[in-house]
């Protein structure tokens, strides 16, 4: 396999990583009171993430360039997000760890207002032991006792089709190239058209009602153990979601190339 390929592996791993680690970013800023904070400094991750992103899709392109058989580009394309799925499980299960560390960042970028320190402090010596002592597995509890009943079922099913729609948003297009040659840039350029829907729906259904769940919980009329809740529904939405993308990658494709010949 080319290494450029490796490379793609590699970064969607672990953009798909960061993705569901982010959803662990509320609960802490509901525990330590310092919402906005924790989104400032959750920052850095969403900054490596976007850097993984500008290297990975010119790759795969370049790839895909170079590679005209389309079966075997079906391959690779599934594989990836075969890896996204695994990583988004890798992801759920370091969220009880991650939430402990992102916790004492938090509160350490709190007190020193720097990023840099704050960066400097988690390689040093305290740093690194503290990041072993914050080590912790998921508890299946949480799994088992939720009740579906009490979840909100409309937002968990728009936040799996959301997923499902951002996992093939950036690769349908590329593939779409490579089933049309003659559209390829032309297909590349309507990402926007899966992307748009997802956006869509994150940006009316999904964010807002997580807005509010997490104030409700500040303001103490939802409790932080109903809204963990929410977040592991959420978290286990994004693992299914991020697989069904398999099911659509197809279908997105030849929908870009009809809008391609269209326009």
């Amino acid at each position: 396999m080319a290494l450029q390929m490796i490379i793609v592996f590699i970064l969607n791993f672990i953009i798909s990583l960061i993705g569901t680690l982010a959803y662990s970013v509320r609960m802490v800023g509901v525990r330590t009171g310092k919402i906005a904070v924790s989104f400032a400094v959750f920052n850095i991750l969403t900054l490596i993430s976007r850097i993984a992103v500008t290297f990975q899709v010119p790759l795969l392109t370049k790839y895909v360039e170079g590679h005209t058989e389309t079966s075997g580009l079906l391959h690779i394309f599934n594989l990836i997000i075969i890896i996204s799925g695994v990583a988004t499980a890798v992801g759920a299960l370091l969220i009880p760890t991650f939430q402990r560390l992102f916790y004492r960042g938090v509160l350490y970028f709190s007190a020193d207002r720097s990023i840099p320190k704050l960066v400097l402090h988690s390689f040093s010596k305290a740093g690194l032991h503290y990041m072993k002592d914050c080590v912790a597995v998921p508890v299946k509890e949480n799994i088992l006792q939720l009740n579906f009943r009490k979840l909100p079922v409309k937002i968990i099913i728009y936040n799996l089709v959301t997923v499902a729609l951002l996992t093939v948003g950036s690769l349908a297009p590329i593939y779409a190239g490579s089933l049309e040659p003659d559209l390829r840039a032309t297909c590349i350029t309507l990402s926007s058209i899966i992307n748009g829907v997802a956006t869509i729906l994150m940006s009316i259904f999904i964010d807002p009602q997580l807005s509010i769940m997490t104030d409700d919980v500040i303001d103490g009329k939802c409790s932080e153990e109903d809204f963990r809740k929410v977040v592991v529904a959420m978290v286990g939405s994004k693992t299914v979601g991020t697989f069904a993308s398999l099911f659509l990658l197809i279908p997105s494709a030849y929908a870009i190339v009809f809008v391609a010949k269209m326009i």
